[in-house]
């Protein structure tokens, strides 16, 4: 890519950005969209505008996000988002702290230098970018002036070490503050257990599960309740709620029909066919209406005997305090490890119900086949994203499809295609892969939805490191220059490691993208508006559909974490050998904390809270960034002939032990509650009937249901044992 291809590529994204802002400040105004802009608020029950939406500034989102507390973050979108906007902030000043040594450092050691002869021939016939001036590739082999670079490697490592163990000691304090809040939270009372053995002859399963932690927690236990399969439950469950749905749109229907001059109104009807398309045509309140009636006693009917005849090896365990669910939850509970295995309980909204029943061996079976399909993906997926990397380059567009030359050979659709077709091509493919990553964490048997967030993330995480990273960088250089690796196969090494500085083009552009229009797109809401404005005027006919079609969802932390450590591993990588990149990577992690501290705010709602656990995972991931960068400068310096390249060997080490000592030090507070923490003063007696009704499915929920009825999955000791 040549400058006039890059800076139109920046312009315009930049353009972009500037247009996407603005059309956020006036259609933010807007009455109508309110439910799209401030839907966090509106569901606490607050003003969206707080001050009128006509005397506002336009940058006035820009001042509330700054000048926002942690506290607030908290209170309005939990924890863990604000454990989120510390990595940001950690990231940030990471890269912050390095540009300000590094670029006026390094980028004048680089101009000035005369050039490598290698890089130049090596690199485009001769040419020599513009903007490769400014890395490290143009600096000569063995030439002294690699000292400052290599003194800028050990400056952002030293600077990652220092920021990141601030940031684990501030998440540590965090999580503690969260866990010890006077606030009753259901998920701090029990504990889950899994692996129960078969119960001994004549006894239920919930007379062995009372009897054995009765018997260990004899003061303490208060109830347990049995898993068990609900799968026929819950289909038959979920079809009354789809009748419920319907019968309430079709009187909706029913009472807008009366509002058009027609007193009596007209009756919807339906035909009771494939789809309602084909069938008998039949009144849609009356049909309806009946359906309902059918399925309740049905209903209730599979409830009792789901409780009685298909319970599991698992259940939930209330305890009557905060300290005995904890220390419970990580003490072994049996000599053999797999029975009686016992973890923290997710909370209520979490729990992945279909995964509680699968064994300990199971359990570790499907984790191995798991990593083994995800490293198939890895190496599989390496092939496409290769190819997008080499074919979407305009010399390979015009070279495999030569019918597009008369058009791609136009200046202006040249700039165009250069600028933007590579990383849209790459962002769309990396689009596909988060829901099946996700699918293969649930299938390893993980309890929780945040657990199973957490590992997608994680193999998120490393596929778009193997595929993007090193595929695009790899990628582009084999394909480029496969005729001479064909002539000289030694020179691999060669060609690879003087690609370095100049594919920094194409992720400056790449990371150009991703903040400038990919926040853009964020802040202006422009597809969620669109979406909601078209189901309210042609599809949504009641309050709880409108409502439905503006809910928001949360962060998405399993696929937005991924990507800024893609960013951030990028940054890292080229941070020394293309110092230019480290503007682009603080404005990615700067605008990034303005939009989104705005979106937490007013628009996001958590869909659940692990009090801060994917810090570890984020700590460690960085790490691991920080240590691919600091092998790619041993292999790079090597490649320059630079003899005092070996002092770099140090850096890989020293990372590894920053790793151990962190874990050691920070790690097993996320693991588990630590008791000091437990034994905070709530700021009422917790009512345990409700902290244990909280884990009921909503398909065992029935109101009209005894208790007594379901005493073979819900067990107590004493109802009267309850706290007011």
């Amino acid at each position: 890519m040549d400058l006039t291809s890059f800076l139109t590529s920046l312009g315009t994204s930049f353009a972009i950005f500037v247009i996407l802002m603005f059309l956020f400040n006036w259609l933010s105004r807007k009455p109508g969209n309110t439910v799209i802009y401030y839907p966090n608020r509106i569901l606490r029950g607050l003003d969206p505008w707080e001050g009128g939406s006509k005397t506002r500034n336009p940058f006035a989102w820009i001042k509330e996000a700054l000048t926002s507390t942690e506290q607030e973050v908290i209170s309005m979108s939990g924890v863990d988002t604000a454990v989120y906007f510390v990595f940001l902030s950690t990231v940030l000043g990471i890269l912050v702290l390095s540009s300000l040594i590094l670029l006026p450092v390094l980028l004048p050691v680089a101009a000035t230098d005369v050039g490598d002869k290698l890089s130049i021939n090596a690199t485009s016939n001769g040419t020599f970018s513009d903007l490769d001036k400014l890395a490290m590739g143009h600096l000569q082999k063995k030439s002294p002036r690699m000292w400052a670079f290599l003194i800028g490697v050990y400056w952002v490592s030293f600077v990652t070490y220092f920021l990141l163990w601030k940031a684990y000691k501030h998440v540590s304090a965090l999580r503690a503050n969260a866990l010890m809040s006077p606030q009753v939270k259901p998920e701090q009372f029990a504990i889950l257990v899994r692996d129960i053995p078969a119960a001994p002859a004549g006894q239920l399963r919930k007379e062995q599960v009372d009897s054995y932690f009765k018997t260990v927690y004899p003061d303490t236990f208060y109830r347990s309740l049995v898993v068990t399969n609900n799968k026929e439950v819950n289909k038959i469950w979920e079809e009354l709620e789809k009748y419920k749905k319907k019968l309430a749109r079709a009187e909706s229907i029913y009472a807008a029909s009366k509002n058009t001059g027609n007193a009596e109104g007209k009756r919807p009807t339906n035909k009771t066919g494939f789809l309602g398309l084909c069938g008998n045509k039949v009144d849609s309140i009356d049909y309806y209406t009946e359906k309902i009636n059918e399925l309740i006693p049905k209903l209730e009917t599979e409830q009792k005997a789901t409780l009685r005849e298909k319970q599991e090896n698992a259940a939930l365990v209330f305890f009557t305090n905060r300290v005995t669910a904890a220390s419970a939850a990580q003490t072994l509970h049996a000599q053999i490890v797999d029975t009686w295995t016992v973890t923290d309980a997710p909370e209520p909204r979490q729990v992945l119900w279909p995964n509680l029943k699968i064994k300990y061996f199971q359990r570790q079976v499907r984790q191995y086949v798991v990593y083994i399909v995800v490293a198939l993906t890895v190496v599989f997926y390496m092939i496409p994203i290769t190819f997008i990397s080499a074919f979407t380059t305009l010399d390979n567009l015009k070279k495999f499809l030569p019918f597009l030359k008369p058009v791609v050979n136009q200046a202006a659709i040249k700039t165009v295609l250069e600028a933007y077709l590579p990383q849209i091509a790459l962002i769309i493919f990396l689009a596909l892969l988060p829901k099946f990553l996700f699918f293969l964490s649930k299938a390893e048997g993980i309890p929780s939805q945040s657990h199973a967030i957490r590992a997608a993330s994680g193999k998120y995480f490393y596929f778009t490191i193997f595929n993007v990273f090193l595929g695009i960088t790899i990628g582009g250089t084999l394909f480029k220059t496969f005729k001479t690796i064909e002539k000289d196969p030694n020179s691999i090494v060669t060609l690879l490691a003087t690609s370095l500085p100049s594919s920094a083009t194409y992720f400056l552009t790449f990371v150009a993208l991703k903040f400038f229009i990919g926040y853009g797109l964020e802040l202006s809401r422009i597809v969620p508006l669109i979406i909601f404005h078209i189901k309210r005027k042609y599809l949504c006919k009641t309050e709880a559909e409108l409502k439905a079609a503006w809910l928001p969802s949360d962060l998405g932390y399993g696929t937005r974490v991924p990507g800024d450590m893609l960013i951030i591993t990028i940054v890292l990588c080229y941070s020394v050998i293309a110092p230019l990149i480290l503007p682009f990577g603080v404005l990615y992690f700067g605008i990034g904390w303005l939009v989104l501290r705005n979106q937490a705010l007013k628009v996001y709602v958590p869909a659940y809270e692990s009090y801060g656990r994917m810090w570890p995972h984020m700590h460690v991931r960085v790490l691991a960034s920080l240590i691919l960068y600091q092998v790619t400068m041993l292999g790079y310096f090597g490649v320059k002939e630079f003899v005092f390249a070996p002092i770099l060997i140090v850096l890989p080490i020293l990372s590894l032990l920053f790793g151990f000592i962190c874990r050691k030090k920070f790690y097993r507070a996320f693991q588990d509650t630590a008791l000091e923490v437990a034994a905070h003063e709530l700021k009422e007696l917790p009512n345990m009937e409700q902290v244990y009704r909280a884990y009921i499915p909503p398909s065992l929920g029935s109101e009209k249901i005894d208790d007594d009825q379901f005493e073979d999955a819900q067990s107590h000791v004493s109802r009267g044992g309850s706290f007011a």
